[in-house]
């Protein structure tokens, strides 16, 4: 664990919702970009800023429908955070955003 300022929630993606219809029919999985708008709603919520950019983001194992995962987010500065993003102990994405007010 780290010394530096962080939160951790839970995200789950019911299997009705709209963008598995299309990513990817018949083998769905959450998408990227619904992952990234976790992050900036979570940072929005914890520190009320907004995110400005991705400095860098890898995705390494897909969210299925339905499946839980823990976001966390570690704050380096006032206006950079570190993000993971675990489901049971396998790292599905991780990176790093810059924010603004």
């Amino acid at each position: 664990m780290s010394d530096l300022p962080e939160i951790t929630r839970g995200i789950r993606f019911e299997p009705g919702h709209p963008s598995f219809a299309g990513h990817f029919p018949g083998r769905p999985i959450v998408a990227g970009v619904l992952l990234l708008e976790q992050v900036a709603l979570a940072w929005r919520e914890w520190r009320g800023l907004r995110l400005r950019s991705i400095a860098d983001a890898k995705f390494v194992a897909p969210l299925l429908p339905g499946e839980e995962a823990m976001l966390t987010l570690t704050e380096i500065s006032e206006y950079r955070m570190r993000f993971t993003i675990v489901r049971a102990g396998t790292m599905l994405a991780r990176g790093t955003v810059e924010g603004s007010t």
